[in-house]
């Protein structure tokens, strides 16, 4: 791998870039774009126009492998604390937060009741959702980042969201007992609508599948699943899982059939 080819796979995994995505902004097929992260082809300065234009970099320290980092300051005030950057605003993108939000109340409407879906467990499904649509589709579903902490994959994302859920009076928390252990629930507003606008049948029919193998699973069992997974083995303890890994799974964890060759 040249550096040039390690920069631009370093610069893509922070910012939680798929393959895919860079290979569509430079209208090349995925394998092409891997060959270019490899260092096996070069990259045009058309091409290298485009990714530093993506990865919101000047062309010269994108030619220069420059990993230049935004300053961040933290603002507050009497209602929120809010993160803004020199020039423009930090946030999760709105696609991903509606998907997020969506697909959390989606859960929580088919299987929330049960005694068995408490905070830890909807991590865990959150998360099999997202790594398992990728390795089937090669696409992102949410697409949220998840990190790598003793009890499983983590959403970085649910604590604000369900934050703001909570406020909007979205879904309500309890705290309730299953088997003897404390646990965190959310149930949903049954007056509020569920707009499911944001996903896709085939998104929903992949979330119905999820819900289906895993929904009956313990806290302690689906988290033990979720230890045998490529993406929490590799990374290192409070780092991000690489959506990436999910194609080098056991079989105890891949949900594809891959061709023998």
């Amino acid at each position: 791998m040249t550096n040039l080819g390690k920069f631009i796979q370093q610069q893509r995994t922070k910012r939680q870039m798929t393959q895919e995505f860079l290979a569509s902004k430079l209208n090349i097929s995925r394998p092409t774009y891997i060959q270019i992260e490899h260092g096996e082809r070069e990259l045009t300065i058309s091409e290298a126009k485009k990714i530093a234009s993506v990865f919101d970099i000047s062309l010269k320290n994108f030619l220069d492998e420059n990993d230049v980092t935004p300053k961040v300051t933290i603002v507050r005030d009497k209602k929120t604390a809010k993160r803004v950057k020199e020039q423009f605003r930090i946030s999760v993108p709105q696609e991903k937060a509606e998907k997020f939000e969506q697909t959390l109340l989606y859960i929580l409407t088919k299987i929330g009741g049960k005694p068995n879906i408490g905070q830890t467990t909807l991590y865990k499904l959150l998360y099999f959702i997202d790594f398992d649509y990728y390795e089937k589709f090669e696409e992102q579903l949410i697409g949220a980042k998840y990190i790598k902490n003793h009890y499983g994959p983590t959403p970085v994302m649910f604590t604000s969201l369900i934050n703001r859920m909570e406020e909007e009076k979205k879904v309500e928390k309890i705290k309730s007992k299953f088997y003897k252990h404390e646990q965190t629930k959310y149930l949903i507003n049954p007056n509020e609508p569920l707009n499911l606008s944001a996903l896709s049948a085939q998104e929903l029919a992949h979330i119905d599948w999820e819900i289906d193998r895993l929904g009956g699973l313990t806290a302690t069992q689906i988290s033990v699943l979720s230890h045998k997974d490529t993406p929490w083995i590799a990374a290192k303890e409070r780092e991000a899982l690489e959506y990436e890994h999910v194609f080098y799974r056991p079989e105890k964890t891949s949900v594809r059939e891959y061709d023998e060759l």
